[in-house]
């Protein structure tokens, strides 16, 4: 079974949690299109949702699709977000942002009353970290805030690049307007303190570290779906 197969298995199994009416957070990401194909062949056959993307991206993929989206300001409270992560370990800590839709995707979670992760096999780890972590900053101030973020990670003892996102010749632009740093730590041991130190320099909009905020994820391997729930993993 090759990648898209198993995202495409992902997110068929993820789809069981969405309910008629449900107000649905909808991710960005390979695997996130994937579910967003899947809930257009549903709404085809008379599933009515509400759907808020988290980025421009998604959202042109749901009018593409027929999926019908609002903004979170006309849906403010939503009950479910659905969406892909870049990595997560055992305790459903998560990586993301490899797409540049961290801050729409934190925030659309956040607002939601439940977020389920779908990812294939590949993305689970046992410590976070080899994937750069992507982190969100202003333009205004983008040199003082990369030497802030370096002596912060240094006090911390990690070590590794730290790079500007670009698109082609020019940095690459998120949807809110900010430029991406992409840092490779390799291992992040201490995900919490880390998370703490990026958001205390001001220029740090955002940061692709998604803690306490997934719920359960939906992992497809090469033995079919696993749950995953805190430290446990069960075979479905």
């Amino acid at each position: 079974m090759d990648a898209r197969q198993l995202k495409i298995q992902a997110a068929s199994a993820a789809l069981e949690h969405v309910q008629p009416g449900m107000r649905l957070g909808i991710g960005t990401g390979s695997t996130a299109d994937e579910f967003v194909r899947l809930l257009a062949e549903k709404i085809d056959a008379g599933l009515e949702v509400k759907g808020v993307p988290t980025s421009e991206r998604t959202a042109g993929l749901c009018v593409e699709l027929g999926v019908p989206i609002y903004s979170l300001e006309e849906l403010p409270e939503l009950d479910l977000t659905i969406d892909g992560t870049d990595e997560i370990d055992a305790d459903l800590r998560l990586i993301k942002g490899g797409g540049g839709a961290l801050l729409r995707e934190k925030i659309v979670a956040c607002a939601s009353g439940k977020m389920i992760v779908i990812a294939d096999a590949s993305k689970v780890v046992e410590t976070l970290g080899l994937f750069p972590l992507p982190i969100e900053v202003n333009k205004f101030g983008l040199a003082a805030t990369r030497i802030a973020i370096d002596k912060a990670i240094k006090s911390m003892s990690l070590d590794g690049s730290i790079v500007l996102r670009m698109n082609g010749t020019m940095p690459f632009e998120t949807d809110g307007g900010h430029f991406i740093l992409d840092a490779s730590f390799g291992r992040i041991p201490d995900a919490e303190a880390l998370s703490c130190a990026l958001y205390a320099i001001p220029g740090v909009v955002e940061h692709g570290l998604f803690l306490n905020v997934a719920v359960e994820a939906i992992i497809a391997g090469s033995s079919g779906i696993r749950i995953m729930k805190s430290r446990g993993i069960h075979e479905q």
